[in-house]
């Protein structure tokens, strides 16, 4: 299966974010591309201090955001991961939702994504609790002949969800990213492997690039990961590009043969 990790920065326009992803989409499908996946919130990446540009952005999903790919999803049948979208949610909150749109245009599997970003970045707090709920359930959902589970940037720290993930016998772990570049130089790489080599999986991981409207700066260096924990294909940290690279089961298959104690 040809896999595209589309890598851009996206801003508070969402007109503008939903163009920019429909045109790398389209980019990639010309290059025969069979799963695409966008990094988190492609649509709506805005200053997290201000709770109510984040609610006036959340949108019903179905919606607008997802609506836009069904169509492309029909005529090439193929598949999208939509990194995540700022979805509706009580209280005056949002969810940051993942959603996976199969070649049939329909959804078949949304995710919530679990664990919110605490952190210090030099003198930044962020605090997505302040914006986001938490999701609550882990999600899994059959593409071609893999089983996959949906995560999203930071649940890439809590090595226990990909473990209840390989329990239920996935093959593909996605984490779709708006991952920093301080926490990125450091870390990125080296939780994106040790997340395959644990499960002996394959890890897709798209991420954002570029500035935000608060002076935050994500990493890029979007990833494919084999199940052996190699790099198959990873990104720059400089600006907007697509990321191509092939995923097959026999290389899970093989993975999984030589240390067969790992996944249950």
């Amino acid at each position: 299966m040809k896999i595209a990790l589309l890598q851009f920065c996206a801003g508070v326009d969402k007109a503008a974010n939903l163009s920019k992803a429909l045109t790398l989409s389209r980019e990639a499908l010309e290059r025969g591309a069979q799963f695409i996946l966008l990094p988190e919130v492609f649509n709506f990446r805005g200053d997290g201090r201000n709770k109510g540009l984040f609610v006036k952005a959340a949108e019903k999903i179905p919606g607008p955001s997802v609506d836009a790919f069904v169509p492309l999803a029909k005529k090439y049948n193929v598949s999208f991961l939509l990194g995540s979208i700022l979805e509706k949610a009580p209280q005056a909150l949002a969810y940051n939702t993942s959603v996976f749109i199969d070649p049939q245009g329909d959804i078949a599997a949304k995710y919530r994504k679990i664990h919110l970003f605490d952190a210090r970045i030099g003198d930044k707090i962020v605090r997505e609790k302040d914006c986001f709920r938490a999701g609550t359930r882990p999600t899994t959902v059959n593409i071609g002949e893999f089983r996959m589970g949906l995560s999203i940037c930071y649940d890439l720290r809590f090595p226990e969800l990909y473990q209840n993930y390989a329990r239920e016998g996935v093959e593909i772990l996605t984490v779709p990213s708006c991952f920093t570049k301080k926490t990125g130089e450091a870390h990125w790489e080296t939780l994106l492997r040790a997340r395959a080599i644990e499960n002996l999986s394959y890890v897709l991981a798209p991420n954002q690039v570029g500035i935000d409207a608060r002076g935050m700066q994500a990493y890029g260096h979007s990833m494919i990961i084999s199940p052996w924990g190699e790099v198959i294909a990873c990104g720059s940290g400089g600006g907007q590009e697509i990321i191509f690279g092939e995923i097959n089961m026999e290389e899970v298959k093989k993975a999984r043969s030589i240390l067969p104690g790992i996944v249950p």
